[in-house]
């Protein structure tokens, strides 16, 4: 079942801010499209990455695991990961998981950004 259900493009808001819009499902098989849209999101010098989960169709436990992976190579890079468009199923696994803790999640993009902005 090695099929990439997943789509991510980046677009930047700004030279510190980007935003990697999420099309379809994160499972362990999105690992080679979410590490390619987080280089892109990251060059040249970008230090907050918004992920715009409005799109996500379906996240199981690895998926979970990508994104914790993520939030962990970012962390040691002093770089800050944001999130919105979660819908209330996936708000409530953020929550149950503590991810919400160490994940900024916002109810909008204007908000995301905004925070982003704030805490450079």
């Amino acid at each position: 079942m090695a099929d990439t259900a997943i789509t991510m493009t980046v677009r930047r808001v700004d030279a510190q801010i980007s935003i990697i819009d999420i099309k379809g499902d994160i499972t362990a098989f999105a690992e080679p499209e979410l590490m390619r849209a987080y280089t892109e999101a990251t060059e040249p010098a970008a230090r907050s990455i918004v992920l715009n989960f409005t799109g996500l169709e379906y996240m199981n436990s690895s998926g979970i695991g990508l994104i914790v992976t993520l939030l962990i190579r970012m962390n040691r890079l002093k770089q800050r990961l944001l999130a919105y468009g979660l819908s209330e199923h996936y708000t409530h696994i953020f929550e149950l998981t503590r991810l919400n803790e160490a994940i900024g999640v916002y109810p909008t993009e204007i908000a995301a950004v905004a925070a982003a902005a704030r805490e450079r």
